[in-house]
């Protein structure tokens, strides 16, 4: 109990609500949004997350009871880039009451934790650590240009064939829907990820 009370990491914030994109979308989710960032997308919509230190730390104990408090059916642990830290204690905490854990990572920095589920969404701006390719359950790359494409494809031949594979379009840049219903006519192992949470309005 010691561990669970000392060891804390940076929280931007928590919040109850439904995930918006990808394999799971829809589904009744609680996340945790760690602050620190160090890939740095241009277009990024959280790059309020960049500085850690601008954020409180919390406790796994803490996180664990938020968690819990509300019941969800998965706990979803993002960011800013959420692989800065060890997310072996926090998500050994989560699964040992029985919550199922999600990752939504860049994959920028060396794999830890146990997760149920790892969205994998690469950035050309700083390259995924070798680690994240045999962990990832879905793909999901953000599309705001045709050579996100060519990027999309080059990191699809590093995962394996059986997942799912997924272009988003880059909200501020409406074309890019364009872009990525045509070629997935032309790329049927490909699907198309809408952030469903912003046509909603919600968190």
């Amino acid at each position: 109990m010691l561990a669970l009370q000392t060891l804390t990491y940076p929280v931007v914030e928590t919040f109850h609500s439904l995930q918006g994109e990808g394999a799971w979308a829809g589904t009744n989710a609680f996340f945790i949004r760690l602050g620190g960032c160090d890939v740095y997308c241009p277009w990024c919509d959280q790059k309020e997350t960049w500085n850690a230190k601008r954020y409180p730390q919390q406790s796994i104990e803490c996180l664990v009871e938020q968690v819990q408090a509300m019941n969800p059916a998965i706990a979803i642990i993002t960011g800013g880039e959420p692989l800065l830290y060890d997310l072996l204690p926090l998500t050994t905490a989560l699964r040992e009451k029985g919550i199922k854990v999600h990752l939504e990572t860049s994959g920028a920095h060396p794999f830890s934790g146990k997760f149920d589920w790892v969205t994998f969404s690469p950035k050309p701006y700083k390259l995924p650590h070798s680690s994240i390719y045999q962990q990832a359950s879905e793909l999901k790359v953000i599309i705001s240009q045709k050579a996100d494409l060519e990027w999309a494809e080059e990191q699809s031949r590093q995962i394996s064939p059986n997942i799912p594979k997924y272009l988003q379009p880059e909200w501020n840049r409406p074309e890019s829907q364009q872009l990525i219903f045509d070629y997935i006519l032309g790329h049927p192992q490909w699907r198309m990820s809408l952030q469903s949470h912003k046509f909603l309005g919600i968190r």
